[in-house]
């Protein structure tokens, strides 16, 4: 399965512009790493990489919204 590399806008509504895909793991990761540092400066988005069986697969996890993670003393 394949790496996926997504720009992510928020504002106004989530949209995902696929940037890049790759068959491994390391090449995907340094490249994810290298975008957030160029594209920080110059657009409101976030870089994201995913790993999944295809295009459809990667913007549907992208997409889904995530609980917060529990914080210490919310028992």
């Amino acid at each position: 399965m394949p790496y996926y590399i997504y720009k992510v806008f928020q504002n106004p509504i989530l949209r995902l512009e696929k940037i890049e895909q790759h068959d491994e793991f390391r090449p995907a990761s340094a490249r994810a790493k290298e975008l957030r540092r160029e594209l920080a400066l110059t657009e409101q988005c976030a870089v994201k990489m995913v790993f999944a069986e295809n295009e459809l697969g990667a913007e549907d996890f992208l997409s889904q919204v995530r609980e917060p993670a529990p914080e210490l003393g919310d028992d």
